[in-house]
């Protein structure tokens, strides 16, 4: 027997049931269409449930129970958010505010290279901050990484980065 055809025998599924479908149909639609954008209230449900139970008012009220008991956020055009609390989804507001106002984007690192710096770690720290200080290098580093022994690099021309430290090591 067929977990619909056992369903279906039955008169209403638990809440917990309703809660487990509820989640499936959501993280489906999330999958699909990579967003909610067809539930907004309990009675979104309904006409999926009312294909696997007889229709009736239990049901009606088990489902908006269900609904309720998952506490499920709702985005700014109120359709259901799955997998987030109303904590996160404050958190991610504010992420995002903050990234739009500093005009932040992603990079991606691919296109460049890597150089590690060999550092004493009595120095290191002091060493870090006066590089990231250094005009000389402004246009040469994208990015630099405080590691556990030393320095690590991102640049797009690794060459003539390794030359400007060399001659800087070498001075």
């Amino acid at each position: 027997m067929s977990d619909i055809e056992t369903n279906s025998s039955r008169s209403n599924p638990s809440r917990a049931k309703c809660e487990e479908i509820i989640r499936r149909i959501l993280m489906t639609e999330v999958l699909e269409k990579g967003t909610n954008e067809h539930f907004k209230t309990a009675a979104d449900f309904l006409k999926y449930f009312q294909s696997l139970y007889p229709a009736s008012d239990s049901l009606t009220k088990q489902v908006q129970r269900a609904v309720k008991a998952l506490n499920m956020p709702k985005d700014e055009r109120g359709y259901y958010i799955i997998n987030k609390t109303a904590a996160q989804l404050d958190q991610d507001k504010e992420l995002s505010f903050i990234l739009k106002k500093t005009s932040s984007r992603v990079v991606d690192l691919s296109d460049y290279e890597t150089l590690f710096l060999k550092v004493e770690p009595a120095y290191k720290e002091y060493l870090f901050q006066l590089l990231s200080e250094s005009e000389s290098l402004k246009d040469k580093v994208i990015t630099m990484i405080n590691s556990s022994s030393g320095i690590i690099f991102y640049t797009s021309n690794k060459q003539q980065l390794e030359v400007l430290l060399n001659s800087l090591i070498n001075r």
